[in-house]
């Protein structure tokens, strides 16, 4: 059975929402296998620090997944969580702001109970190599998935799907930060989104040479994004997670900030131990 792309991609994210003293937020994750091995791997959430900082509680949903391997949409279950910020591994540059959740005891206690999670886990093999970033132009579609302003089918456990460009080359560390920045509307709570390049159909290559095929890579984690005073004053600051109403003298300048995919392997370090 066919499957396109983007339709795999939709269960690669999940929705984190968060209670901390001071009210309730939401933001982005994805699933991402750490230490395959082709017998095993370390499945995890991949978020931003910020999304559960001083989260006393958390809770996600995750999709059932049918008999015959396909996600049973409209049927999920709420995980909930206590001390939930303490659940989770920083990344070990305090700089980069990455954090991930190991859900391989979760995972196991469903199956003991005869229930199977449904989500795409993305792997080392869907990061952009250098290779491939060395053949992009600076200007490239991109594709991020999560949950702007909170917003999701919660009937069926889905995301939104939004389009931009890559508004600095993805293969350039912006300002000497392993960053990158996208052209495209990043509103709280979708911090923590994956963002892909992809290609369906077709594609066109350095040269120009037209393919006909499919292309898919993960670029990178949204973070943060630049916005403007009504003194003109540009500063940067991290994606937000709730949906308060902002100042209109912080205008958001419809541009993301994007920490680059290869930045998450370093994590494997700490799961080693």
């Amino acid at each position: 059975m066919y499957i396109n792309l983007i339709d795999q991609l939709v269960h690669s994210t999940v929705r984190i929402e968060c209670v901390t003293q001071y009210g309730s937020s939401s933001g982005s994750g994805y699933f991402f296998a750490f230490l395959e091995t082709g017998e095993s791997h370390v499945p995890c959430i991949i978020t931003n620090k910020h999304v559960i900082s001083g989260a006393l509680r958390g809770k996600f949903h995750l999709t059932i997944q049918g008999q015959d391997g396909l996600p049973k949409l409209g049927e999920h279950i709420s995980c909930e969580f206590d001390n939930f910020e303490s659940m989770w591994l920083e990344h070990p540059d305090p700089a980069i702001d990455l954090a991930i959740f190991p859900i391989a005891p979760l995972v196991h206690q469903a199956r003991n109970q005869n229930i199977n999670f449904h989500f795409t886990c993305l792997n080392k093999s869907v990061i952009a190599t250098e290779e491939l970033l060395f053949t992009l132009p600076t200007m490239e579609e991109i594709v991020m998935i999560g949950y702007p302003n909170g917003i999701w089918d919660a009937k069926h456990n889905l995301p939104i799907i939004r389009r931009g460009i890559t508004a600095t080359h993805p293969k350039l560390p912006y300002n000497g930060q392993p960053i990158f920045v996208i052209d495209a509307a990043c509103f709280p709570g979708s911090s923590g989104s994956p963002v892909f390049l992809v290609n369906v159909g077709s594609y066109v290559d350095a040269t120009g040479t037209l393919y006909v095929g499919n292309r898919i890579a993960l670029l990178g984690t949204l973070y943060a994004g630049p916005q403007h005073s009504t003194t003109g004053e540009i500063i940067i600051v991290e994606v937000p997670t709730d949906t308060k109403p902002v100042s209109i003298s912080s205008i958001p300048n419809n541009l993301g900030f994007v920490i680059h995919a290869s930045k998450v392997l370093d994590f494997e370090m700490l799961l080693q131990h």
